[in-house]
């Protein structure tokens, strides 16, 4: 059974408490949740903690993009083209869903500018046994004119055009841990790690972090991987005192109605100190980003400033000046922290590795740091044979990349009275499970995803399901603002919540909303919001 249910939260947590685990996996990111599957499908116990929600860290604020691996052909790095493409086609292959392809629009300048594209594209199709369906093509100057004529052209010659694939972050996310639990894992959200030590084994206590729950456990395991994400220096320091891994970096992402820019394809832009940015259509609507400046600090919603949208608009405007851009149309914002390795080098942010990296402290414990969502499913596997060959393990062969995660059977027709908008929607969340989703309700389309979030994906917390289940908080009218009230209630007949639980899971995500936005808002802004707000409540 591949469902995740924890509306009994003590049965949960005695399970915790009931045996002593192979390995005990903290963080229940999409590197976490990938050792998680990868340790239980080899026939390891495995026991998987979060401290908040499911991807309610990085996880949830990528670019929501599997890239091919382009960029690391220019920095001669081979091994990392070869399996970023092969692991690019192995999510397409188990979660169709999950791993949309969209073509990337890259404006030319010259012939020349295009032919050395094209040849590092014709070196990268090859290295990266990409299919020929997949192979790039040039488009001509009218030819971008006519598939993107909100691109200024100016100064060009055409585009370059080569697919890569979209995906949501947090469904992909919550597969995994679905799929580690059909295998046998034991995961457990809103739990976190407070103490490690070593006595023989590992122990680990834990405390629960959901409003008014104030249970402790004691978790023991053989082994213990640290994939916390931006907290990995955190949950180290839980063990011993050590200096820091890690150099955190904020990304920012600012979200438009489609009509407000209605580009067609993914366009990449070439902003002013030199870095690619990206114009990403999706649904009704069109998100723009990213950011990449050092954060000292590890929060689950950093901050979003008035120079990062004076930057992502700037960076817009200039390739599309015509595009309605500005603050007030702006309809959601996320920013997410990187966990990047630091290197000493005093480099910006931008010129860090982005590959994983494992280091093993004295008592044993395995932490890592950096990585990409494109690679999480060969990082997973590596770990894993890394935990496998130090503590001895009898495992079976790994087999993450021939098992389809959950939803990423083959789709049936959806049918039911749902408009157009509604029925895309829920097959690029729920892929095969999109009918079983749509029948839930008739009519209520919140209800029926509310029921998926709760007794099959795990949700707790009503921003569980608005921000990360749903998207709604990213890819909805006001920010989804309006079905607070409306998913509350839905949840709470699930949770047994009363009315003044309703009621604060509700001003928690206000609360949310309204510190995403506090740095640029304008009085436009203001108004519209206050009144999406009071509807809310």
């Amino acid at each position: 059974m591949d469902r995740i249910n924890q509306t009994d939260r003590s049965a949960q947590l005695r399970a915790l408490e009931g045996q002593q685990f192979d390995l005990l996996v903290i963080g229940g990111g999409i590197t976490g949740v990938g050792v998680a599957r990868a340790a239980a499908m080899r026939g390891l116990s495995v026991a998987l903690i979060e401290a908040q929600d499911f991807a309610s860290g990085t996880s949830s604020r990528s670019s929501k993009m599997i890239h091919g691996g382009l960029r690391y052909l220019v920095a001669g790095d081979i091994s990392v083209v070869k399996e970023s493409a092969s692991e690019r086609a192995i999510l397409h292959r188990i979660a169709p869903h999950l791993a949309q392809k969209t073509p990337y629009v890259i404006p030319t300048h010259n012939r020349r500018s295009k032919l050395m594209l094209r040849a590092a594209l014709w070196a990268y199709e090859r290295l990266g046994g990409v299919e020929r369906s997949d192979f790039h093509e040039a488009w001509s100057l009218d030819q971008l004119k006519q598939n993107e004529p909100l691109i200024a052209t100016a100064g060009l010659n055409g585009a370059v055009v080569y697919p890569e694939f979209l995906t949501d972050d947090s469904r992909l996310t919550v597969a995994t841990a679905r799929s580690a639990v059909a295998h046998g894992a034991c995961v457990s959200t809103y739990l976190s790690a407070v103490n490690i030590r070593r006595e023989g084994h590992f122990v680990v206590q834990a405390r629960s972090t959901l409003p008014g729950d104030t249970s402790e456990v004691t978790l023991r395991a053989s082994a213990i991987v640290n994939a916390a994400g931006p907290w990995v220096d955190a949950v180290c320091g839980l063990e011993q005192e050590q200096a820091p891994r890690l150099a955190l970096s904020r990304g920012v992402h600012l979200v438009f109605k489609h009509q407000d820019l209605p580009v067609h394809n993914t366009v990449v832009m070439r902003t002013h100190d030199a870095r690619r940015i990206f114009a990403v259509p999706l649904g009704g609507y069109t998100y723009i980003g990213t950011t990449d400046d050092y954060h000292p600090e590890c929060e689950y919603w950093p901050p979003v400033t008035e120079g990062d949208v004076s930057y992502l608009l700037a960076g817009t405007r200039q390739v599309m000046p015509e595009a309605n851009l500005m603050p007030d149309n702006i309809v959601s914002v996320w920013s997410g922290i990187r966990p990047l390795v630091a290197d000493g080098s005093g480099r910006a942010s931008k010129e860090l590795s982005r590959k994983d990296e494992v280091w093993v402290s004295s008592s044993g414990m395995l932490s890592v740091g950096g990585g990409k969502l494109s690679a999480y499913r060969a990082m997973a596997e590596r770990i894993v044979d890394q935990v496998v060959e130090a503590n001895g393990f009898t495992a079976a062969p790994c087999q993450t990349a021939e098992v389809a995660l959950p939803g990423g059977g083959t789709a049936t027709p959806l049918t039911g009275d749902w408009s157009a908008v509604a029925m895309e929607r829920i097959q690029r969340l729920y892929g095969s499970e999109a009918q079983q989703v749509a029948s839930a309700t008739s009519t209520d389309l919140v209800a029926a995803e509310v029921g998926q979030a709760v007794l099959a994906e795990g949700a707790l917390r009503l921003e569980d399901y608005w921000a990360r289940r749903s998207s709604r908080a990213w890819f909805d009218e006001a920010a989804g603002l309006p079905i607070l009230a409306q998913a509350a209630h839905a949840m709470g007949a699930l949770l047994n919540w009363d009315a003044t639980r309703e009621a604060s899971e509700i001003e928690n995500c206000l609360a949310i909303d309204t510190a995403s936005r506090a740095g640029y808002a304008n009085q436009h802004y203001v108004e519209d919001i206050t009144d999406a707000h009071r509807k809310a409540s």
